[in-house]
């Protein structure tokens, strides 16, 4: 039988640091300690200060769905100064809940944004929109995550539930949130990032092409032009 691995912190060649395993109950700073004396452990998350860790990635299921969106908020990020992308970042919410979202747009703190970047790097709380690839309606990401997100002041939540075929796109209001309504062209645009503009049936049918026609009009209407300016007349 293999002996246990003792994993030891990055600054001390000497302290140990315990293992971190799915269901650990951590506070942030022990749940941040253990993560990161862990360097092979690329994903997990602390949700209601118990720790989440997925399972190996499948093709269909995740990866290719998730390569799909980053592309289509890459392109959204790029077009737009003022607002920044990241795939997979770490997010502190509060002092139980830190993140790991799939994909998630922010405003440049230095243009209005109501997000911080920590001395140490890590995102400080709520970005204006989180996206998550998930299986299904039954999924983590649509009950715990959902409430954790909407309480934390999350303005836009985005859920592709891979296995039902069908893209959740949630707006907070009043506290609550509320599912996104197609617009007369049947794409869904979004309230807080004027010019991001998503063809859903599109998206879940994998016609590449036309949703990154439709991203590309949204770049080029008039409200993404005047949201770009409105974002440079906030910088410092």
């Amino acid at each position: 039988m293999p002996s246990p691995i003792n994993v030891v912190t990055k600054s001390s060649g000497s302290e140990f640091v315990p293992p971190l395993e799915p269901g650990d109950r951590l506070s942030r700073a022990e749940f941040e300690r253990r993560y990161e004396a862990m360097s092979h452990i690329k994903k997990a998350e602390l949700i209601e200060g118990v720790v989440y860790m997925p399972s190996p990635v499948r093709f269909s299921r995740h990866g290719q769905p998730h390569s799909s969106l980053i592309t289509v908020l890459g392109i959204y990020s790029g077009s737009t100064p003022g607002v920044l992308m990241a795939d997979n970042a770490t997010v502190r919410l509060d002092l139980v809940n830190e993140p790991q979202p799939d994909a998630l747009l922010l405003i440049d703190p230095a243009c209005g944004g109501q997000t911080r970047i920590s001395e140490d790097d890590y995102i400080e709380r709520a970005p204006e929109l989180v996206a998550e690839i998930s299986s299904s309606s039954v999924s983590f990401d649509l009950n715990t995550k959902l409430a954790v997100y909407r309480r934390s002041g999350v303005r836009e939540y985005l859920v592709w539930r891979v296995l039902d075929q069908q893209f959740d796109w949630f707006v907070l209001t009043n506290d609550e949130y509320q599912r996104l309504n197609l617009d007369y062209d049947g794409i869904l645009k979004s309230p807080g990032f004027p010019g991001f503009w998503l063809d859903a049936a599109a998206l879940l049918r994998g016609d590449q092409a036309r949703v990154m026609e439709t991203v590309w009009q949204g770049t080029a209407s008039p409200g993404h032009a005047e949201f770009v300016h409105q974002l440079a007349a906030k910088r410092c």
